[in-house]
């Protein structure tokens, strides 16, 4: 049994008992776990979008993507951006919601900042 847990096992079984030697100031968070006054639970902010720039073009409101693979990008975007080399596809990609889209082309390695 680890040390941490045999000594509260024997502080909570009273086999040994504490002696309280000094006085110690909490943090806020410490404080709000003891009292049981928790913070207020803020709402779920859903899906969210950020800024991102792709070459020369800047994209005001993006969704957030936290790693796919494969990234979709509507034709009349890649018309806006300026200077990309697309290879023609055959390829057919089904989504999480069974969606079948149907990709144009494929472009490699494109940097998104």
């Amino acid at each position: 049994m680890p040390i941490y847990a045999k000594f509260m096992k024997d502080l909570l079984t009273k086999k040994i008992k504490f002696i309280e030697q000094d006085i110690i100031e909490l943090e806020a968070g410490c404080s709000a776990i003891i009292q049981k006054n928790l913070p207020p639970k803020f709402k779920d902010p859903g899906s969210f979008t950020i800024s991102i720039t792709i070459g020369d073009l800047s994209v005001g409101r993006a969704l957030l993507d936290l790693g796919a693979s494969i990234n979709l990008m509507t034709l009349s975007m890649l018309d806006r951006v300026v200077q990309v080399i697309v290879k023609l596809t055959c390829m057919t990609l089904q989504l999480v919601d069974r969606f079948i889209k149907y990709p144009y082309g494929v472009i490699e390695n494109m940097l998104e900042t």
